[in-house]
């Protein structure tokens, strides 16, 4: 399944933003290895917006991870924010299913 993962990614400091990012991609390594296909938006955005000039970073990155976002299957919401609130509310919306630990997200491999 792709799942998407989601948590808070803004932070006053570069290493708690950092910290919040990790926090993402550990759990995405862990559905990997379950057997699934993790997807994280900020992943896709931050590179993309670190190179670009655009009047409102917060709105860019929205848009790429929500356009990310809205591919998958499923979500896995590790904590929440105003942007993974957005994202997991859209896939709510689309009637797909919503994880809040990786304890409840179904192992394909069992």
């Amino acid at each position: 399944m792709i799942i998407g993962v989601a948590g808070p990614y803004s932070a006053p400091t570069a290493e708690e933003r950092q910290a919040n990012l990790d926090a993402m991609n550990k759990a995405a390594a862990q559905l990997l290895e379950m057997g699934h296909i993790p997807i994280i938006g900020m992943n896709a955005a931050l590179p993309v917006v670190d190179k670009a000039t655009v009047p409102d970073r917060y709105k860019a990155i929205m848009e790429i991870s929500m356009a990310v976002i809205d591919k998958c299957e499923a979500i896995l919401l590790i904590a929440e924010s105003p942007g993974a609130n957005r994202e997991r509310d859209h896939v709510a919306a689309k009637g797909l299913p919503v994880y809040y630990r990786l304890e409840d997200v179904p192992n394909p491999n069992n």
